[in-house]
């Protein structure tokens, strides 16, 4: 139950961080967003506040913020068709009645000859088949579509998502992986906050209760100078020699309160990843000063983003294998792992994990964020956007192979993990 309450909150908190990028951009630059989800399929619940609908849907593979213009979501209106219109006192169109009209007793029917409902925002039609001359009716900007008793607002040029500057556009759509870089930086820094900064000095940390060092006398702030006799200069030769030495007796030569102690300590034999190593219940020193902790989460971003970024050079080199991707089950299975050494490496993996999708986002590949930039770029150079439904074919052809991808992955995570 444990690893499912840490999966569910460090994955909904990366997916709801990359959402919440492209959603606040998009809302400051004037754009309707129509739906913010958590998920994809059916939705599992649902709630409408303001102008947005916000979901939690049944597959939690990511999620997405529908906005107007991205998608035919809007009813089309046609010559000839009849429709219902509620007025508001200004005689303005508040409501589009598309079926279901017997359900509103005082609505105006009429027929329609033309409208426009982007720019010029009007509905022009015969209330009478025996009409002459059409009415011209104007409306409201946030006026809603009526049909199958679901309510949608329409969306003036204005509010498209396709009508905003190029820098606009590609500021939203940058903003969903910026917010994952965020997030990585709020982890480290909390980890920071809560435990300090790690350290590479050759410094005790605080002493594990009846672990083999608390037994042979060792204490936390202890400086040490050798073991067996080996000069020891950083944290991690310290780790090295008493990794190196299970079940063996070994002697500390340690610095405390300006006097030299030697101390016979014998690590206890543990297996990790079916080797043999040994441990004394050391952890490793850390650092408090408000500067440490202020620049942990920054600096850790930033040494994780390279690393990982290097990594993917192997797919160009050719060191790449699709078993080492993981999908929902294997980050799942990590987790489980990660959540067993406490809830401060889970700090950690949620940082590190939040960095892996902001990066992978910016990948410029279609239905990913890098490869809307892709397309920016391009619009730039070219001086005019690619044609939208050319784009849309590239983007459904690439989103169709990621789904497929991530179906490959799902299936080694659980043959490697569960079967």
């Amino acid at each position: 139950m444990t690893t499912v309450i840490a999966f569910i909150i460090i994955f909904g908190s990366l997916v709801i961080f990359h959402e919440a990028g492209h959603f606040f951009v998009a809302k400051r630059a004037g754009i309707l967003c129509r739906e913010f989800a958590i998920g994809f399929g059916p939705k599992i619940l649902s709630f409408k506040k303001n102008e947005t609908q916000y979901t939690v849907r049944l597959l939690p593979l990511g999620g997405y913020v529908r906005m107007a213009g991205e998608d035919p979501e809007m009813t089309e209106l046609k010559p000839g068709q009849r429709v219902g219109l509620i007025l508001n006192s200004n005689e303005e169109v508040e409501k589009i009645i598309v079926n279901g009209k017997d359900r509103y007793p005082n609505i105006r029917m009429i027929e329609i000859e033309s409208t426009d409902l982007e720019r010029k925002l009007f509905i022009r039609g015969y209330e009478d088949s025996d009409d002459e001359t059409p009415q011209t009716f104007k409306v409201k900007r946030n006026a809603v579509f009526v049909e199958n008793n679901t309510e949608t607002q329409i969306a003036p040029w204005d509010r498209q998502f396709a009508s905003k500057s190029l820098g606009k556009r590609a500021l939203t759509i940058f903003a969903g992986p910026l917010m994952n870089f965020v997030l990585a930086i709020i982890a480290f820094t909390l980890f920071a906050v809560i435990e300090g900064v790690p350290v590479s000095d050759p410094v005790l940390g605080t002493v594990v209760k009846d672990g083999a060092a608390a037994q042979a006398g060792l204490q936390k702030g202890d400086m040490v100078i050798s073991i067996d006799g080996s000069e020891i200069s950083t944290w991690n030769d310290i780790v090295e020699v008493i990794q190196k030495h299970p079940d063996e007796k070994i002697v500390f030569t340690v610095e405390r309160n300006n006097k030299t102690l030697e101390i016979p300590v014998t690590p206890k034999k543990v297996k990790v990843d079916n080797k043999e190593i040994g441990r004394i219940g050391v952890n490793s020193p850390v650092d408090h000063s408000p500067i440490k902790v202020a620049t942990y989460g920054v600096v850790q971003t930033y040494q994780w983003t390279i690393e990982i970024l290097r990594l993917l050079g192997h797919i160009i080199t050719g060191g790449f294998s699709i078993d080492m991707l993981s999908g929902p089950a294997g980050i799942y299975k990590s987790t489980e792992t990660v959540a067993k050494s406490g809830i401060l490496n889970l700090f950690k993996w949620a940082g590190l994990l939040s960095i892996n999708i902001g990066i992978m986002n910016l990948l410029p590949l279609p239905a990913l964020d890098g490869g809307r930039l892709l397309f920016f770029g391009i619009e730039a150079l070219r001086g005019k956007p690619i044609d939208r439904q050319k784009e849309s074919v590239v983007h459904f052809i690439g989103f169709a192979l990621l789904m497929l991808l991530m179906i490959i992955v799902t299936w080694n995570d659980i043959q490697r993990f569960f079967l």
